[in-house]
């Protein structure tokens, strides 16, 4: 075929453009006009360049797909993101621990019948979480990530055991109470920790495995609440399975790294350049330290600046839209279809209502991972947009 190509012009542009082209368009013949015996072998060689050069002409764009396709970077700051995310599991497990088992637990402890205790016993979880997410700043600035973490562990751990050992109201009030403490500090420090660990290029999809955690909780404990259709109290068992997480959470904080930008906050620099250096890589620490430090130098250092200026421009359309966000979010009800759908199931003829709730974490779970996919790829934006008209 490539000495076809060489006695029929025209020559295709590839070959013309190629510098050993040239052998190809005058053909060298006899004077009867056959083609000399030395043509096909120039025609061979020509062929054998062609094919030892033009993998040179590639393979820029080959390594780049390459290095693209086995960019491992995300890897070192995986485990440390990993064992944070254990916060949101049990934030999830938490979620969905009264969906199945509320009627045994109101039977037991003498409020069954009563909307408004059973209402309270689920909703005081979240009004210890708005207490405890405004205590999560000042903790985070004195202990650091690592330390508040293992410090959060306390409440989670104790609240799951007096919730599992309650014989009153009052007791599940105050256990459930103390676990919302714990979790409104986690729901903070999480992301801050993730985006204080992960490489910029990644943060997104890392961000993502704290949602995914919360989603493997709900599921967990929806799984769990089962058996408390048929054993009434199975619940309690529900409550003391909740304060292993709490264990491996405290054991597991030991060997992650600190947040570099609280370790140059306290002036530690080459403690973070070594986090830095261990996660990001060497390419990375001077232009990350220095962000950090001129982070930390301004601020602060507005000392007029106040809440009022988010109602002004430029900031008065970004913080609308933040807001909205959040606010439009929890006014879809979800935490209400996770805290009482096994109820609502019921009530409308289904016999298994934490089998059939089980599959409402299952389903928000596979939206979890559809972030996981498409958040560093599609962008936020786009994410935003079509979970809300799902919604």
């Amino acid at each position: 075929m490539w000495l076809a190509t060489a006695l029929h012009p025209p020559v295709p542009l590839f070959l013309t453009s190629h510098p050993c082209a040239k052998v190809f368009h005058k053909p060298q013949t006899s004077r009867f006009g056959f083609p000399l015996p030395s043509l096909k072998l120039r025609a061979s060689a020509t062929k054998k360049q062609l094919q030892t050069r033009r993998p040179d002409k590639e393979d820029p764009l080959n390594q780049e797909n390459d290095d693209q396709s086995s960019d491992m970077g995300w890897l070192p700051s995986f485990p440390h993101v990993l064992v944070a995310s254990m916060s949101n599991f049990l934030f999830g497990y938490h979620i969905g621990v009264m969906n199945g088992p509320i009627v045994s637990i109101a039977r037991e402890l003498g409020f069954e019948g009563d909307p408004i205790l059973e209402g309270l016993v689920v909703s005081i979880f979240i009004a210890g979480a708005f207490i405890g997410s405004m205590s999560c700043g000042p903790l985070v600035d004195k202990l650091g990530c690592r330390r508040t973490f293992q410090v959060d562990t306390i409440p989670l751990i104790l609240g799951a055991i007096v919730s599992g050992q309650a014989n009153s109201l009052n007791e599940i009030l105050l256990g459930r109470f103390l676990v919302g403490l714990g979790i409104g500090v986690n729901t903070v420090l999480v992301p801050i920790y993730i985006s204080e660990v992960a490489p910029t290029n990644y943060r997104g999809s890392l961000g993502t495995l704290s949602q995914i955690g919360t989603c493997l909780g709900i599921i967990l404990s929806l799984c769990l609440g089962i058996p408390a259709e048929h054993d009434p109290h199975w619940w309690r068992t529900m409550f003391y399975i909740a304060s292993v997480p709490g264990f491996i959470l405290t054991l597991g904080m030991q060997f992650t790294v600190e947040s570099p930008r609280w370790l140059c906050r306290v002036g530690n620099i080459k403690d973070a350049e070594t986090v830095i250096r261990n996660l990001w890589g060497d390419s990375e620490v001077d232009k990350a330290i220095e962000e950090i430090q001129s982070i930390i130098k301004n601020d602060g250092t507005d000392v007029n600046s106040g809440w009022l200026e988010l109602l002004e421009e430029p900031h008065s359309r970004v913080a609308f839209i933040g807001g909205a966000l959040f606010v439009l979010q929890q006014f879809a009800g979800i935490n209400g279809v996770l805290y009482f759908s096994s109820l609502t199931f019921q009530d409308v003829g289904i016999s298994s209502g934490a089998l059939a709730s089980l599959f409402v974490g299952l389903t928000n779970f596979a939206g979890a991972l559809c972030a996981y996919y498409f958040m560093d790829t599609q962008g936020r934006k786009r994410l935003l947009i079509g979970s809300y008209l799902g919604m």
